[in-house]
């Protein structure tokens, strides 16, 4: 696991961060974590990921279009036009 060093941290930042680790109790390094984790690019790659596997769930209980289907048959009569 990658670590990281923060210098010349802003006093406020450091005391807001502190109290929140101590609000939730944490330690320090553990509510950086849990900070880092809220950023909207973090928020927005899971979300991506949650909605593909929920995709490949819905494509495996998704009977296959075989070539006898409705739907085959649908999309043969749009491609022949």
């Amino acid at each position: 696991m990658a670590t990281l060093q923060i210098r010349d941290m802003p006093a406020e930042v450091y005391e807001a961060l502190a109290l929140r680790a101590r609000t939730e109790r944490r330690s320090l390094a553990q509510q950086a974590v849990v900070e880092l984790g809220r950023m909207p690019e973090l928020q927005a790659r899971q979300r991506r990921l949650a909605l593909i596997a929920e995709l490949r769930e819905r494509l495996q209980r998704t009977p296959p279009v075989t070539p006898g289907t409705p739907l085959a048959r649908l999309v043969r009569e749009d491609r022949d036009r």
